[in-house]
């Protein structure tokens, strides 16, 4: 346990200069970033070993349990995620609660991110929240206002066209994101439209989705190094 405090520095040297800025301006270094530097410099003399709890199909519960030499639990760290609320837990649900559950299990033992909880935890809060409410009343406020007035008809073929003109609209504002996060607030802010296209055009809805995971792909190969 003697080098820990050497870990420490050097992943807060890691803070300075590989930290991804968050909502709010604050700093934090991604689990990938924080388990290399851990490996570096304990090599195996710590163990990492991560334990589905739950994977019934709608949530997946992650537990990560570091462990010394002599088979002694030194840290820990549990996460939890929604599958389908967010980008990343529509394809990658498990994946996503075991890093979340791995950046506890290291911020257990002094080293943390920045924050405590990871950045992926922090966004987790706000996915499940909406994912256990019914939608609010506000929403469906234009409906009722505006019901009894006619609506013009729209044509399959206008309505095609619109949803045309949505891919390359995808394709511009995902390259402006800078963080997977981004990426993944993006997506949630796109569902109604994503969830129109797929309804009246199923493979438009293909193509809109194939622009989304191809950005996705390119911050977890980033990520990965």
């Amino acid at each position: 346990m003697s080098n820990l405090a050497k870990t420490m520095d050097t992943i807060a040297d890691l803070h300075k200069s590989h930290g991804v800025k968050q909502k709010g301006g604050k700093l934090y270094t991604q689990v990938v970033h924080r388990m290399e530097a851990f490996r570096r410099i304990h090599g195996t003399d710590f163990g990492l070993d991560t334990e589905i709890l739950v994977n019934d199909g709608k949530k997946v519960v992650v537990k990560a349990i570091i462990t010394d030499k002599d088979n002694r639990k030194v840290g820990a760290g549990m996460a939890e995620e929604i599958r389908g609320q967010g980008m990343v837990n529509t394809t990658s649900a498990l994946e996503n609660a075991e890093t979340s559950a791995i950046g506890r299990a290291l911020a257990s033992l002094g080293l943390a991110g920045g924050e405590y909880a990871s950045a992926n935890e922090i966004d987790a809060v706000v996915r499940k929240t909406e994912a256990m409410k019914e939608e609010p009343k506000a929403v469906e406020k234009p409906k009722i206002q505006f019901k009894d007035i006619p609506q013009k008809e729209i044509t399959p073929e206008e309505r095609r066209e619109r949803h045309e003109e949505k891919i390359p609209d995808f394709e511009h504002w995902c390259q402006q994101k800078r963080t997977k996060d981004q990426l993944d607030a993006y997506y949630n802010d796109s569902q109604s439209t994503l969830n129109e296209i797929k309804e009246h055009n199923p493979d438009l809805y293909k193509k809109a989705i194939q622009v989304f995971v191809k950005y996705l792909d390119k911050f977890e190969r980033k990520e990965n190094g």
